[in-house]
């Protein structure tokens, strides 16, 4: 039913929480696992970033995904890594389309919560523009 997993994290507490139910889903069906973690761009016109400062370090995130890549070896999953550069909703869905997901698990609020509030979160965005069914981990 899922053969392939978009598991998008970044290094909130949500995402570590959703960590054991894509665990459980993988296992269960047998799923291709893919971990996903977007670099975002500071925008120098704003004067609070979006996003932490965590999430702008290519470094931070190559780190993240090969500790969460571990975490899942550690249960016997073997999972694939993406890296990418962009806006976090527009890149998890293109990311979601190319490799064919059948399903993309993520938190409600990681953090990626814009000054509009949750109705303009990544998790908002990304169930409104998924190729795939989007489970939401509250």
């Amino acid at each position: 039913m899922f053969n392939t997993v978009v598991f998008p994290i970044d290094s909130s507490r949500e995402s570590r929480e959703a960590a054991e139910v894509v665990a459980n889903i993988v296992q269960k069906y047998g799923s291709n696992l893919y971990l996903l973690s977007v670099i975002e761009k500071a925008d120098p016109d704003q004067a609070t970033a979006a996003a932490p400062e965590a999430m702008t370090s290519p470094e931070a995130v190559t780190e993240l995904l090969n500790g969460a890549k571990a975490l899942f070896a550690q249960q016997g999953i073997e999972a694939k890594t993406v890296e990418r550069a962009g806006k976090p909703a527009f890149v998890i869905c293109d990311v979601a389309d190319e490799i064919g997901a059948n399903l993309i698990v993520m938190g409600s609020r990681g953090l990626g919560l814009t000054d509009e509030g949750i109705a303009n979160s990544v998790a908002d965005r990304v169930i409104n523009l998924s190729p795939c069914p989007v489970l939401i981990i509250p």
